[in-house]
């Protein structure tokens, strides 16, 4: 059986243009296989500049629709307590292509935090091509964002 992980490898091969194709549904809100959130991984904790840290299932907050994972109750607090700043962009899905008016799914290690906000990406290789212009890729996506959901 092949792995999330192993098929987002496989995909990094794929031309843009194959992976820009709209969506034939609307996108659900929040980027969130199982209905989880970034794979389980503590969104707060990606503002220790660690990187991703795996959350518990048994520290857990429903909101927006979503289950998220935190690795100690006090992360969980602090998103419960202000969600938007430590929510991912863009519901979670992949930054870089929001900015080019599609969605795509995210990998929990393809991640910036720009100006207080975290930022999600397909892969480590496309999150290179989200940093050459952040600021615009913002801009752009801020422009396409939540509209691209029904794209």
């Amino acid at each position: 059986m092949l792995t999330r992980r192993a098929a987002l490898v496989g995909l990094a091969s794929v031309p843009a243009a194959i992976l820009a194709a709209p969506a034939l549904a609307a996108a659900p809100r929040w980027y969130a296989e199982g209905g989880v959130a970034i794979d389980g991984s503590d969104s707060v904790a990606y503002f220790d500049g660690k990187g991703p840290v795996a959350g518990s299932p048994s520290i857990k907050l429903d909101w927006g629709g979503t289950t998220w994972h935190f690795a100690t109750s006090e992360n969980r607090d602090k998103f419960k307590a202000d969600p938007s700043r430590w929510a991912p962009q863009y519901g979670g899905y992949c930054a870089y292509a929001v900015s080019k008016n599609y969605t795509a799914p995210t990998s929990p290690d393809a991640w910036s935090i720009h100006e207080g906000r975290l930022y999600l990406n397909y892969n480590r290789t496309v999150r290179g091509l989200w940093s050459r212009d952040i600021p615009g890729n913002i801009q752009k996506g801020d422009a396409n964002w939540p509209a691209v959901l029904s794209a």
